[in-house]
């Protein structure tokens, strides 16, 4: 697949083939342990080796991909103790986030954030997994921006890729798919009565719930590989 035009035409070349591999990473296109081998990805895109080079090394040291010893790259794999503590970081952050949006927002501020509801409800219904991811990214973002806490929000983005990437695997399961809906509706609840504590518990739980599931996409994985 050539993508020579598309890249060509942009401004800078190393940032969008970071981007371009990152979303690849992200809805596993390239999977947990892939090779990256240079000539094949710089062949495919169409592109020099610079600007890949380039790209590679910011996704090193963002920690998606690392180096091997035979040379070159390969996708970070998920381990127990990265999901633990990307989970923990966020239902710290978030929580708190929630909690300051139920005290801070203005009554209007939640018509955004009741339409994701409507949209996501529309989505489980049609199966549109992709769709589905992007709309639980919105309703999350529109939710902490409530907090009104630019530096809480920055600290929240920060781990916006990884999340991203946990996102996908998660809402892939339907039962989470509509429990993650209905812990939305109760949160937007929550948060209408200005009930601080109770939206902060509920943010808290809906992050557990999905740390488990990763945690349980991360065993079967191992299964199938030790029985392959």
């Amino acid at each position: 697949m050539k993508l020579e035009n598309n890249f060509k035409e942009r401004r800078s070349l190393g940032q969008d083939v970071f981007e371009y591999l990152k979303k690849a990473i992200i809805d596993q296109t390239i999977t947990p342990g892939s090779r990256l081998v240079e000539s094949k990805i710089a062949d495919m895109l169409g592109i020099s080796r610079t600007p890949l080079r380039e790209a590679l090394h910011k996704l090193e040291r963002e920690d998606w991909i690392e180096k091997i010893s035979s040379g070159g790259f390969q996708v970070v794999t998920l381990t127990k103790d990265d999901i633990e503590q990307t989970f923990g970081i966020r239902s710290v952050l978030e929580a708190y986030a929630a909690r300051l949006a139920a005290v801070n927002h203005k009554t209007r501020d939640l018509i955004p954030l009741e339409k994701k509801v409507m949209e996501f409800k529309i989505c489980l219904e049609t199966g549109d997994s992709d769709e589905l991811q992007k709309i639980n990214t919105q309703f999350h973002d529109l939710l902490y921006a409530l907090s009104k806490s630019p530096k809480l929000i920055k600290m929240i983005n920060q781990l916006r890729a990884q999340i991203s990437r946990f996102r996908q695997i998660i809402l892939k399961h339907s039962e989470y798919a509509h429990k993650s809906n209905e812990d939305h509706i109760n949160m937007l609840e929550a948060i209408k009565n200005r009930d601080g504590e109770a939206v902060e518990e509920l943010v808290r739980e809906h992050i557990i719930k999905g740390k488990k599931a990763v945690l349980s996409q991360l065993k079967q994985e191992e299964e199938e590989k030790k029985s392959a």
